[in-house]
Formats: structure tokens, sequence, C-alpha cells
């Protein structure tokens, strides 16, 4: 009973004590001996006072243990001495540090986790394309012709006006669950977030919007692409047009709801959702098409179905995460995503026009160079995917730090971002130029055009470290929400090099398409590297002194 009491009242205190003592001559080595002795004292009358007023020891038994404890002066004494040897580094280490603080998973693992999925999330859509493509071609010339004119104009129409809304739907997210994760220390629990459900009432409405304009429109867009009236492209164009823009919901729905996903750091769901449906659409294209004698208007039947499919699915999920339910206007945060949507939607607009504009330029010098173009432009899009789903994940992982201001972890996730950009370039870049004459092939077999095509190995493969960075730094920028630049840079960037591309190709042929396109990303790139080396912008804290440093450097003078 008495040494129960004992433990129970007063050795904690003196466990307590002892770490806070080693604490003490850890760091305020060497300790006075006076003070030493006076802070002992202290300690037997406080433990004295403790126990005593516990009740179940005797006044002899404290004293017998104030005896006792008159060497623990030599025993401090000699623990000062280990720790200036370095003796109980270990002793010191294993005091409550290892098990206390969690440590955060390494910025490598998770640009991974994240970037492996959206590579294979951007590459299941261009999949399922390719096949609705390969079934409306045994069809005839005619209706893969009129649909592919369609398909053209609703992915030009989707990527204007749904990208901006995915890329500003992660960085807003990742930020919103951030300012959270400070106030609520249960992170597992549901909750409503303001980005989450602004981001889902915004593309509802622009859903229902591009799907009115696209089919009450389907005229006006293919007279923009050059299908007459009297063309007998037009009537199948604009049946499949409409048929396709009621889809237009899902598909910007689902976008914005990747970007969602991506704000959580979650790029395995989306994929998931995207197999799903894209399956579903593979299944539905044969017996639509040939089982039912739809034809083309099967195609558009399967496609718009596996949309909502993947659309549904992925609502199913979110609901797992967020709490999913009509919100009030006044937790609706409109202005920030009509701004920086505003500023991304130019941005957007600038680099279609820009590549479009080198199509044209490409165009005027014949039909085999145009088909030559085309190949090498295929190529080079499709490689940017690697280093855009890169791009996407660093953007996520840097707007989750930098709305919790923390800045060293923001530098990490820059600086190895822009590391494995290269390297994705500089792996793409060798690929490529030991294997493009052979790629070439799977898309023809006329000589003439394989001949241009090869000619052009140069600009698809020693472009690509250009282009991986150029994209890196978009995703860095997004990442702390920086879009009024990448907007205006890219504006500017645009605009000049669409000077270069209205002049060069009439001198250098279509060598002067690829050098305009590849001026375009080297600018694109040298812009994204200024901003990062601007003193005044978001990007200020990289040149500034850690706090810690300055301390090291005035203990050294």
């Amino acid at each position: 009973m008495v040494v129960a009491g004992a433990l129970s009242c007063g050795i904690g205190g003196v466990i307590s004590e002892n770490k806070a003592i080693r604490k003490n001559l850890v760091t305020q080595l060497p300790i006075q001996k006076v003070l030493l002795r006076n802070g002992i004292q202290n300690r037997r009358l406080r433990f004295n006072n403790v126990i005593r007023g516990c009740g179940l020891i005797s006044d002899q038994e404290a004293l017998d243990y104030d005896l006792g404890a008159s060497n623990l002066e030599e025993r401090l004494a000699e623990t000062r001495d280990r720790l200036v040897n370095g003796s109980v580094d270990d002793q010191i280490e294993s005091v409550g540090t290892s098990n206390d603080v969690k440590r955060s998973p390494s910025v490598q693992t998770e640009l991974v986790l994240l970037a492996l999925p959206a590579i294979a999330g951007q590459a299941i859509e261009p999949l399922a394309q390719l096949m609705e493509t390969a079934y409306i071609g045994r069809l005839g010339a005619l209706e893969l012709a009129s649909a592919g004119v369609s398909i053209s104009i609703f992915n030009i129409v989707s990527k204007v006006f749904n990208i901006p809304l995915l890329s500003v739907a992660t960085s807003f997210v990742a930020e919103d669950i951030a300012k959270h994760a400070k106030s609520d220390s249960d992170s597992e629990e549901r909750r409503q977030l303001p980005s989450v459900s602004t981001a889902l009432v915004l593309s509802v409405g622009i859903g229902i919007l591009e799907a009115t304009a696209l089919y009450f429109g389907a005229g006006t867009f293919l007279n923009l692409m050059g299908i007459s009236s009297a063309s007998s492209m037009r009537v199948p164009a604009q049946r499949f047009l409409q048929l396709r823009a009621i889809g237009a919901p899902a598909v910007v729905l689902s976008l914005a709801i990747q970007g969602v996903f991506r704000g959580f750091k979650d790029t395995k769901t989306p994929v998931f959702c995207l197999g799903i449906g894209n399956l579903a659409a593979v299944f539905f294209f044969p017996i639509l098409m040939y089982v039912f004698g739809l034809g083309v208007t099967g195609a558009a039947i399967s496609t718009i179905a596996s949309q909502y499919i993947v659309t549904f699915a992925m609502i199913w999920y979110l609901n797992k995460k967020t709490v999913l339910k009509l919100p009030e206007m006044k937790d609706l945060h409109f202005g920030g995503y009509l701004k920086s949507g505003g500023f991304l939607l130019g941005r957007t607009l600038a680099a279609v026009a820009t590549v479009t504009l080198s199509t044209s330029m490409a165009a005027r010098q014949g039909p085999i160079s145009m088909a030559a173009h085309q190949i090498c432009l295929q190529v080079w899009l499709s490689s940017s995917l690697l280093a855009d789903a890169q791009a996407s994940a660093g953007q996520a992982l840097i707007a989750s730090s930098f709305s919790k201001r923390n800045y060293s972890r923001v530098k990490e996730i820059m600086f190895y971002a822009l590391k494995t950009g290269l390297i994705t370039g500089v792996s793409l870049a060798v690929v490529l130029g030991l294997s493009f004459g052979t790629l070439a092939t799977l898309f023809t077999n006329d000589a003439q055009v394989l001949a241009i095509a090869r000619s052009g190995v140069l600009f698809v493969s020693a472009s690509q470290p250009i282009t991986a960075l150029a994209y890196i730094y978009d995703g860095l920028h997004y990442g702390v929400s920086d879009f009024k630049f990448a907007a205006c840079s890219m504006m500017l960037v645009g605009a000049m090099s669409s000077a270069f591309l209205l002049y060069a190709p009439s001198v250098f042929g279509l060598a002067g398409v690829w050098a305009g396109l590849t001026l375009f990303m080297g600018m694109r790139a040298a812009a994204g590297y200024m901003r990062l080396a601007e003193k005044n912008g978001p990007w200020g804290f990289l040149q500034e002194i850690p706090e810690t440093e300055i301390a090291v450097s005035q203990k050294t003078c």
C-alpha cells in the first residue's frame, strides 16, 4: 500500500522532472554546479510535499527518500559528462520522438501514386474514341467522315469550357480540405465542402448550356467547319452532333468531379469509373450498331450511355467522401470559380488557337505535308499526356501544402516535380527518336507521307523535354492558384508564336510550322521559370532565407 501510494501520487512527477532535467542538460550545457544543487533541493522539497500530502507514508520514510536522493547530484553529473561525450544519443532519441511524431508520406511516393492513375485515366477515353471510330469506319467513308467532324466539334467545345473547370476545382477543393483539416481533428468525418458544391452546381449549369448550344447550333458549328448544307455529310453530321449534345451535361459534370477527386488526392477512383463506363461503351457499340441496325445513331447512343454511367459512378463514390446535398446560395463561391475559370478559359483559347493555326498553315503546304504533320502532331500531343498527368499530381499536392503555408514541403514538391518532368521528357525524346520511323508506319503506308513525317523526328523527339517542363510549370502555378499569370502569359506566348507561324512556313515550309510549335512550348517553359524567380509573386518564399539558416549564420560569425 505504501509503495502503491507513492507511485500513484509522486513518481509521475519525478519522471517528468527527470525528462525536463535531461532536456535542460542537452540544450543548456554546461550547467552551473550551484544551480544544479539548488534544483535538487527544490525537487526534494516538492516531492516530499506531494508524498506527505498523499498520507500514505510516514515522515521517516520520506526522510529516507530524501537521504537516498542525495546521490542524484552525482548521477546527474555523470549524465552530463556522457551527454558531452555523445554516449547517450540513443537514449535521448528514444524518449517520446519516434512514436509521437507522424511522418508525412514522401513526396516521391505521393507523386507517383497520383500520377500513374492519372495517366491511365487520360488514356482510357482516347482509346474508347478510337474504338468508336473503328466501328463507325466499318459502316462506310461517308459515315466516318460525318461522325469525325461532329466528334471534333464536340471535343473542341468540351476542351475549351470544361478543362478550366477541372483545373480550378482541383486547387479549390485541395485548399478547402486543408482549411477544414485545421479546424476539424476528425479527418475521416464526411463534411459538406463549399468548393465541391460550387463545382457541381457550376458544372451542371455549364453542361446544360453546352448541350443547348450544340443541339440548336449544330448547323452553325458545321458551317464554321466548312460543311455546307449542300454537302453529303451535312445531314448525318448534324444528326450525330445533336445526339452527342445530350451527353454534354454528363461530360462536364464528370470532369468537374475528376477535379474534385484530384483535390482529395484520389486519382484511382476516377480511373475505375472511367473504366466501367468505357467498357460499357465497347459492349454497346456492336450490339446497337449491328445487331439492332442503328448504325451511327447506335454509336452515339452507346457513347452517351457510357458518359452517364461514368458520371453516376463518380457521384456514388464522391458521396462517400463528402456530403452531397443542395447547398444554400450563401455557401456557393461562384466568384472565385468564375474569376479563375475565366482566366483559364482565355488561356485555353490561346493554346487551342495556336495549335489550330499551326494545322491551318500545314494544310497550305499541300495534302501530303498535311498528312505528315497530322501524324507528327498526334504523336507529339499523345506523348504530352505523361507530363500532363505529372502536372496534375503536382498541382494537387502543392495546393494542399501551400494552403497550409508549409513552404518547405512546397519546395520539395516543386523540385521533385521538375526533376521527374525533365527525366520524363528526356526519356521520351530518346524513345521517340529511336522508334518514330517505325511508329509512323502505323498511321500510313504512303511512302511520300512517311518520308516527310520522318523528317519531323527532330521536332517530335527533341521538343519533349521542353514540352514536359512547360506542362509541369503549368501544374505548379495552378497549385498556388496563380491562374491570372497562367492566362496572361499564355496569351502573350500564343500571340508571339502565332506571329511566327504566320510567316515562317512561307519561308521554311513544314519545318517552319514545327519550329513555331517548338517556340510556343519553349516560351511557355521560360515564362513558368521566370515566374518562379519573381520575388513579389506567389513564389516569393523561394527567395527568402529560412530563419534557421539566419540563426546558424549569426552564431558562426
